[in-house]
């Protein structure tokens, strides 16, 4: 009788699939950011010229978080989709010919506004449909006997992302500035195509876990057994507390829905489900008996893993603001073309300054994997998922900081070199390394198995609330009142603005320690 040896972790090796992914993350990501880091400056340069000058920037800035919101917010119906019907592989696969087709509508309607945004429709749909899944796919290839690569992998995974990034973010521009928007957008389509045919040749060697059936004990079929269950003696408050967020989100939408769709939806969707989490943890208790223990907690589990997405938001209103208010200050500063070491043969336009991103990601991993990690264990400190992403979330305001005294130096007259945005650059990537790439592994190792692609997409979702921060901020200070009591302050609306963000994240911060204090870590990965 013959017996079949398990590896052990010495002989675990990365599967043989992982390059296809990666690969296809490569060509996705160019696609995507080199689209994205182009469409502020086209917006104000090309398609906003109808409106006043002084109102393009803010225009633009609207249009470019609103895009990144959907971009973050069909992760939700991606999730759905691969776990209750088509699995990872073919949700992914279909998604990412609307993305394409997204790129066609871009690169054909530059010249007009319903067309160019039905693309990013389009874009979003795809690009965001696709996103948890990509991510939770890797994970999916690796069992009890190879996890602990899993880490060396996600970090490659990311590492990868930012490749496709650095090259987009420097050569889109120049495609943009010489060739036109037509090509500039056109050529990141062609590599969402390629991107699309590198994962469909893998398609007979991947780890395919099929999707979740119809489940009596999902999430939401336990929160609504906790919700309306009855003790005796004892009321419903987590059903009170429940109700009162549903009266609220539909009062928010009938509210805000004239003036901002966008702010509308996801605030009464944040209602839902803040108050719903919180209705539902007040009573779970209540579901034992007529649910498995397990479904029970795993839905304590999900509940956790959702406060530590919220308390992340106010990081994404920080790094999404690069490609947007920071572009638009870099507008105002100078090319330090008299230095010697400044590349000014390639760098012409602050819209390339967001391929120091990537670039700094791909030097920081490996500085954190290499050097940083293994100093910090020497010295007997335990470099834990959330003490990395609270880390990250203080980097990003200290990074707001900088950005706002360099703001302050423009308002006061000063020729401020754009060399400048180096420094905030490497203080918001250094944050992005933390808790960007943590959170993929985060979120993937925290989630029941039932419910990987479901809590990828929540993870996705902290991002839109993240912009929406931004898009709020941005309406409240069209307000003659608030515009009033800021000019008090004797700053400029945009410095006041960059300090405000950073005071966000501090704060921020500052609960994710509290809160992670008493997180209980888990373990969900594959037998």
């Amino acid at each position: 009788m013959s017996t079949t040896a398990i590896p052990t972790s010495a002989e675990a090796r990365i599967p043989r699939q992982i390059p296809y992914i990666i690969g296809n993350e490569a060509g996705e990501r160019f696609g995507f950011y080199g689209m994205r880091n182009i469409l502020t400056p086209f917006l104000i340069g090309s398609l906003l010229l109808f409106a006043p000058e002084a109102e393009r920037a803010g225009i633009a800035k609207d249009v470019f978080h609103t895009f990144v919101i959907g971009v973050y917010f069909f992760p939700l119906l991606g999730g759905w989709l691969s776990d209750r019907f088509f699995g990872k592989y073919k949700t992914t696969l279909w998604l990412s010919l609307v993305y394409c087709l997204g790129f066609v509508c871009l690169a054909l309607s530059t010249e007009h506004r319903l067309g160019f945004y039905a693309g990013l429709l389009l874009i979003a749909l795809g690009s965001g449909g696709i996103k948890p899944l990509v991510s939770a796919f890797v994970g999916d290839q690796f069992d009890g006997t190879n996890k602990h690569l899993a880490k060396v992998v996600y970090d490659a995974f990311y590492w990868t992302i930012n490749f496709g990034s650095f090259f987009a973010s420097l050569l889109m521009p120049i495609f943009l500035r010489s060739y036109g928007p037509a090509v500039a957008f056109g050529i990141p389509g062609l590599l969402m195509f390629v991107a699309t045919f590198i994962l469909w040749l893998g398609r007979k060697k991947y780890v395919m876990v099929p999707p979740t059936p119809p489940n009596p004990h999902s999430f939401l079929r336990v929160a609504r057994t906790a919700l309306l269950a009855q003790a005796p003696g004892k009321g419903r408050p987590g059903l009170v507390v429940a109700g009162v967020g549903a009266l609220l989100a539909l009062a928010a939408l009938v509210w805000l829905i004239r003036s901002d769709f966008v702010i509308a939806v996801l605030t009464a969707l944040g209602l839902v489900i803040a108050f719903g989490g919180v209705g539902a943890s007040l009573q779970l208790e209540r579901a034992r008996g007529a649910h498995p223990d397990e479904a029970v907690d795993g839905v304590s589990a999900v509940l956790r893993i959702l406060i530590v997405f919220a308390l992340v938001t106010p990081f994404w209103s920080l790094f999404d603001q690069k490609a947007s208010t920071w572009v638009i200050q870099g507008n105002a500063m100078r090319m330090p073309e008299e230095q010697w070491w400044w590349p000014g043969w390639l760098v012409k336009s602050p819209a390339q300054m967001q391929a120091l991103n990537p670039i700094m990601v791909m030097l920081i991993i490996p500085f954190n994997n290499l050097v940083l990690y293994p100093f910090l264990r020497r010295l007997g400190v335990e470099v834990t998922a959330l003490r990395r992403m609270g880390f990250g979330l203080a980097l990003s305001g200290l990074a707001w900081i900088v950005a706002g005294l360099i703001q302050l130096a423009i308002d006061g007259g000063d020729a401020v070199s754009i060399a400048w945005q180096i420094l905030p650059y490497a203080l918001l990537t250094f944050g992005e390394v933390l808790v960007s790439a943590t959170g993929l592994e985060f979120a993937y190792s925290q989630a029941p198995s039932s419910m990987k692609g479901t809590i990828m997409s929540f993870w996705m979702l902290s991002v839109s609330y993240g912009n929406l921060w931004v898009l709020v901020t941005n309406a409240a200070v069209r307000n003659d009142a608030v515009t009033a009591q800021i000019a008090g302050t004797g700053f400029g609306l945009n410095a006041f603005l960059m300090f405000f963000f950073a005071g966000f994240a501090f704060l921020a911060a500052l609960a994710f320690a509290l809160y992670a204090r008493r997180y209980p870590m888990q373990d969900h990965y594959r037998a």
